[in-house]
């Protein structure tokens, strides 16, 4: 290398033309905006961009700015409105993301929620048809000796033997004896009373059912006067007693009258209602009176409410002659047909 071109010193921008120096300058800057949106493209991913439309017209604004020779004070608001335009983007795709992420969680919360209540409803079902054992249960309690004349240990939901405790006291202040004959049946108990009669092995009015009565349907209808088919009795549920006789006979001596208009006046300061008045224009159908059955309505109104809601003839089987459940209505004209106070 000579000593000419070692000492050969490369012009100053100063002493340039103008025209090289302005298109030095736009290269610089065109090379600088380019690696900086090239730089953005990068950072943003395609999850977060995930709407093709908008990619699109991104990458269309970004070509015009390659091809374009705008100038500095023209760049200075592209630049900042595609900026914008990004994070407007990422901030209504993220909003979209956490509204249907809500909804999932929402959809996700309802589902539970359906089948915790449908879980509930079929326990709540089960025990309005009786079946349970009571003696499992803890709000069942047995009732004490010198309120049982039933002979075996029997059950009442904890408040409602409360309550007859109460009243039995006080009735015995007015020389009036209260005792509980019968109280819980579960749908065991109650289907060995119904199969009993529908097979002739208790007699009904002095006579074999299943002889004096062969027609299936009419036989049903007989036991129902006085019996209530499994899984519709008001006695699965705990809060009904049948007090002193379960014959309508017993209500006609002295003693028996004198208990039921103690009862008649004084059961409802207790909590108690006779469910099985007798029938007329008020109650034309269901049971036949029983001046000895009454009823806990704290408890027996919502039982009733819920049995309304939860059973229909479909859950209504297991026992002889079910096959006539169809024939009936036992929902409305049975389990509803109450006397009216005690709805």
């Amino acid at each position: 290398m000579s000593i000419i071109e070692r000492h050969v010193v490369p012009p100053s921008p100063a002493s340039l033309s103008p025209t090289i120096r302005t298109e030095g300058r736009w290269r610089n800057f065109d090379f600088f905006i380019k690696s900086k949106i090239i730089r953005l493209y990068r950072k943003i991913t395609l999850a977060v961009l995930t709407n093709f439309n908008f990619r699109l017209h991104l990458v269309n604004c970004t070509k015009i700015c390659y091809s374009l020779r705008v100038k500095k004070d023209i760049i200075k608001y592209i630049f900042p409105l595609v900026l914008l335009v990004v994070i407007g983007g990422m901030m209504i795709n993220s909003s979209i993301s956490a509204l249907k992420k809500q909804k999932e969680e929402e959809i996700v919360k309802q589902k539970i929620l359906i089948e915790q209540q449908l879980k509930k409803d079929a326990e709540t079902r089960l025990y309005l048809l009786g079946k349970f054992n009571p003696s499992d249960r803890e709000d069942f309690v047995h009732v004490p000796k010198e309120y049982n004349m039933s002979g075996y240990t029997t059950y009442l939901r904890k408040e409602a033997l409360e309550a007859f405790i109460q009243m039995a006291e006080t009735a015995k202040k007015e020389n009036v004896d209260l005792q509980i004959v019968s109280a819980v049946r579960n749908f065991n108990s109650q289907k060995k009373i119904w199969d009993d009669k529908w097979t002739g092995v208790t007699l009904v009015d002095g006579k074999k059912l299943n002889e004096s009565i062969p027609d299936g349907l009419e036989r049903f209808k007989k036991i129902l006067e006085y019996s209530s088919v499994p899984s519709t009795s008001r006695h699965h549920w705990g809060t009904d007693i049948d007090i002193n006789m379960t014959v309508p006979y017993y209500f006609q001596t002295e003693a028996g009258r004198k208990v039921y208009e103690w009862l008649v006046v004084n059961a409802a300061s207790f909590g108690f209602c006779q469910p099985y008045t007798a029938k007329g224009q008020a109650r034309p159908t269901g049971y036949n009176e029983e001046k000895w059955h009454w009823s806990y309505l704290p408890l027996a109104k919502e039982f009733t409410e819920k049995y309304k809601a939860l059973v229909t003839n479909n859950d209504i089987a297991g026992f002889a002659g079910d096959e006539n459940v169809k024939r009936m209505n036992l929902v409305n004209d049975y389990v509803l047909g109450i006397n009216p106070e005690c709805l």
